[in-house]
């Protein structure tokens, strides 16, 4: 099966959506907009750990547990694909369970109208 996630890739994207609107909380940060020329039938979306969490195992497992997370939520909300996220990730992310940052982040992907 074909993946649903397709990352951003050029500079300009990330610049356009660091401009358009966020919603935070105590694991990550997510910039949402609509960006011209994107694929309606897949989610846009990236995922940005900063140098300063930890060492590359550390930020990869981040990535991998949003990955994750946002995958379930697919299934589950009804995300809307119109929209491009970049999801910035922050250090509480390492110290906390992986239930209690996926009930928070639904939560907060619920929010976004």
């Amino acid at each position: 099966m074909r993946s649903k996630i397709l990352a951003l890739s050029k500079g300009d994207e990330f610049k356009t959506l660091l401009s358009k609107r966020k919603i935070s909380n105590k694991y990550v940060t997510i910039f949402f907009g609509i960006l011209k020329n994107k694929d309606v039938k897949r989610l846009n979306i990236s995922f940005v750990t900063k140098k300063k969490i930890g060492n590359a195992v550390k930020r990869n497992k981040i990535k991998r547990r949003l990955r994750n997370i946002i995958n379930e939520a697919v299934k589950q909300i009804s995300l809307k694909f119109n929209y491009s996220y970049l999801v910035i990730a922050k250090s509480s992310m390492l110290d906390n369970d992986y239930t209690n940052i996926k009930e928070t982040l639904f939560q907060e992907l619920k929010k976004i109208k």
